[in-house]
């Protein structure tokens, strides 16, 4: 007689408990994907009531620019981002026009939880629709470093431009960190291009291709940004504010200057004056920026709400 035919009726057996015993672990795997996704929604929640109660909507209570037109280009400032990255995902994925929200999330989880936690999101969602999306945490992997890449990049050559006409307002200080920052943009970049083939999962044909869809996306920025402002600004001509543009792609990507709003706008007081008028333009805005965050994540909260009622 085997074992298990002398196991009594009804009992488990050594196999069946082993599986049993698995079962909340295969439970914990298949849905780690949505555990990851929600720890990051609630890291996004926690972030904007941190800057609501911090620095609050108070720039929203500024100079109001009446000019449509700049929340025209606002809308499309705000979504620059997400949709470049949508259009490198549809291409490598194919994801659905669904996938924008996720990215969106992206965006807003890089920008008010912590540094790459939106890729981590976008990662976890990417997972969740792995009918969808095959091996998503290389692609993922290649388009956030491409994108770092990108933005040393045009930093480099906003420097080129914007350093010759620009060094003589800055101090000795201010120039030095400027110099050592350029040099740690560069280091920085260099591992991954003296690597690539071990660094990143994609051919080089569709690497290229997210790199151009990268800088595209951080000129058409630099270029709204300038007419939001043109608009907010109109007695300011187009011109300085492309400059100005540049001058803060260029100031938000030194890693070694502190206060980088700071000195940004003191940079921008010196060209064009008007220190409460640009003060108050750049407040409303971020405070414009944050506002939408939140209705952002309130809709996406409540549209996920509806759904599992329904279902």
């Amino acid at each position: 007689m085997t074992p298990e035919q002398a196991m009594p009726a009804g009992a488990a057996g050594p196999v069946a408990t082993d599986m049993a015993a698995l079962e909340p672990l295969k439970t914990v795997k298949r849905r780690w994907p949505a555990i990851i996704g929600g720890l990051l929604t609630l890291a996004m929640v926690v972030g904007l009531g941190r800057e609501l109660f911090g620095r609050g909507l108070v720039g929203l209570s500024h100079s109001v620019p009446t000019n449509p037109l700049f929340y025209v280009v606002f809308v499309g400032l705000y979504m620059a981002l997400p949709i470049g990255d949508y259009i490198i995902f549809r291409r490598l994925w194919g994801i659905p026009v669904s996938g924008l929200a996720a990215l969106i999330r992206k965006r807003i989880a890089n920008e008010v939880a912590f540094s790459y936690s939106g890729e981590a999101y976008f990662y976890a969602w990417a997972r969740a629709h792995a009918k969808m999306v095959a091996a998503p945490f290389g692609a993922v992997k290649d388009v956030g470093i491409l994108s770092a890449i990108a933005g040393n990049a045009i930093t480099l050559l906003m420097v080129a431009l914007a350093l010759p006409v620009g060094r003589e307002l800055l101090t000795h200080e201010q120039l030095r960190l400027v110099w050592g920052s350029i040099a740690i943009v560069m280091a920085t970049s260099l591992p991954f291009l003296i690597f690539s083939r071990r660094v990143f999962s994609l051919d080089r044909k569709t690497l290229w291709w997210i790199f151009t869809v990268h800088c595209v996306r951080l000129i058409v920025n630099s270029l709204l940004i300038a007419l939001a402002w043109h608009f907010g600004m109109p007695d300011v001509s187009l011109g300085m504010w492309l400059f100005l543009s540049a001058a803060r792609l260029l100031v938000s990507r030194l890693p070694l200057v502190p206060n980088k709003d700071l000195l940004f706008a003191n940079f921008a007081i010196l060209l064009i004056g008007q220190d409460q008028a640009l003060s108050e333009l750049i407040a409303f805005t971020a405070a414009l920026t944050l506002l939408v965050h939140v209705v952002l994540i309130a809709l996406f909260g409540l549209m996920e709400l509806v759904r599992r009622v329904r279902a």
